[in-house]
């Protein structure tokens, strides 16, 4: 989902995986790489989210690229739609974390067939409320969310006005959080931090000063190591709860993330093909490279290489 502007890191040689997080990144959806389907060379062009998470994927896919496999790969940074019509027309090889799109899937999977199923990436993505568990223990019925009315007055910002705040990342994630809100009678306004960075950034401020706060957020994401939270339950997910997006009233459901290729990738990119088809790691793995790169402050190449040296009987059932 979602789960998640980007720009595209591209030299000739060995090419560093250029990650920007809350700094306005140019959305490069527009700008093909110099390798994408490029014929007869060891190339791949990786499509990059904002979030973390995808960024440790895009890492250690890329190192082992380059460092196992002799390819040679650039990066380029999409938002979530974007992306798939990117894909679509070969302006990206790969997009290795995807939260949910039924209408891409139907268009261009199976309508054009100009994208192919990747495969589960091992990871279930799950979008949800959720408040810091110091909150949660000093009052815990605010965990249901017909509660949350009770503690609107708490949990108002000067960016909510009269209203309680419920915090959002990018406006281009999946979020539905617009139509709960309405849809549910709540006295709650959806502020926008503008991207995962700056949500983080609210958040730990929140939490240093002891703070209430709702906002939406997603698993896996290292920061619940940092900040515990605790989730506040919406009305059950039930299939198709979530159609109308005009009138959607339920949770978020649990979603096994997947991977998509460009269907001629898919079908003559050989090692470099097979190799991502095959990638596939657990919610802890994903968790420890991400922790690295956002917290630890490593780049990516130094945390997926870290991580590559201290797991080889995972990573080698991935070659081809």
């Amino acid at each position: 989902m979602r789960m998640r502007t980007r720009t595209a890191a591209g030299a000739a040689g060995t090419l560093a995986l250029l990650i920007l997080t809350g700094c306005g990144a140019a959305d490069m959806t527009r700008q093909a790489s110099p390798y994408a389907a490029a014929r007869g060379t060891k190339t791949v062009t990786l499509s990059v989210q904002s979030w973390v998470g995808a960024q440790a994927n895009v890492a250690v896919a890329k190192y082992l690229l380059e460092h196992e496999l002799g390819y040679r790969v650039d990066t380029v940074q999409v938002d979530e739609v974007p992306a798939w019509d990117a894909l679509s027309q070969g302006r990206v090889d790969a997009l290795l974390e995807d939260w949910g799109h039924p209408e891409q899937e139907q268009r261009y999977v199976a309508g054009k067939k100009t994208i192919a199923r990747g495969g589960d990436l091992g990871v279930t993505g799950h979008i949800g409320w959720f408040v810091p568990t110091y909150f949660a223990k000093a009052h815990p019925d605010v965990t249901d969310w017909k509660n949350l009315n009770k503690y609107a007055d708490e949990l108002r910002t000067a960016e909510s006005g009269g209203k309680g705040q419920l915090l959002d990342g990018s406006p281009s994630y999946v979020t539905n959080d617009k139509a709960l809100v309405e849809n549910l009678g709540l006295d709650y306004k959806v502020v926008f931090a503008g991207s995962e960075a700056a949500q983080i950034t609210q958040i730990k401020q929140f939490a240093k000063e002891r703070k209430p706060f709702l906002t939406y957020w997603y698993k896996p994401q290292w920061l619940f190591e940092k900040v515990p939270m605790t989730e506040v339950k919406l009305p059950a997910y039930k299939e198709g709860c979530d159609a109308d997006p005009e009138k959607v009233a339920c949770a978020y459901p649990h979603t096994p993330l997947q991977k998509f290729l460009n269907a001629d990738f898919a079908r003559d990119g050989g090692k470099a093909a097979a190799f991502l088809k095959n990638f596939r790691w657990t919610t802890e793995a994903q968790n420890e490279v991400a922790l690295m790169i956002a917290e630890q402050k490593l780049t990516p190449e130094a945390a997926a290489g870290k991580w590559v040296a201290a797991n080889e009987p995972t990573w080698r059932k991935w070659m081809p």
